[in-house]
């Protein structure tokens, strides 16, 4: 079932925020609970993440109906390489090294912002890509 594009457009712009917060802070426990609603959004799909409830529950109700749907696989793929690199700069703010965590979570960050800022989600560009790759190789 296709979901309204705007969620995750939405999720997007809270993402963007609470990762400059992680980052400008160095704090491990807000990218903690970034890297908890990646896990959500990449296990059980974007629209029971944190930031998809917030979306259907507070915002959309407020909204017209959608015009714009899509396939949810790219977006969860999305947050599953949000998640990859939350989680190293979580290590890296943690355990070390510092710059693991500089660098790993200002990546997340520059994906994020692109999203929501221009609606450009590079995790769902790297979905197709790699399942292009994968129907040319059968």
């Amino acid at each position: 079932m296709d979901i309204d594009a705007r969620g995750p457009r939405f999720a997007a712009v809270v993402t963007t925020a609470v990762l400059a917060v992680a980052l400008i802070l160095q704090n491990p426990w807000v990218l903690g609970w970034q890297t908890l609603a990646f896990a959500l959004g990449a296990g059980a799909g974007v629209q029971r993440s944190p930031y998809g409830w917030a979306f259907r529950t507070a915002v959309r109700p407020r909204l017209g109906p959608p015009k714009e749907f899509e396939a949810p696989e790219p977006p969860r793929f999305a947050q599953a390489v949000g998640l990859v690199f939350a989680g190293l700069g979580l290590v890296g703010f943690t355990v070390g090294p510092q710059w693991l965590g500089l660098a790993a979570t200002g990546a997340a960050l520059a994906a994020a912002f692109l999203n929501a800022a221009f609606g450009y989600c590079l995790g769902c560009e790297m979905f197709l890509l790699l399942k292009r790759a994968a129907v040319q190789a059968e």
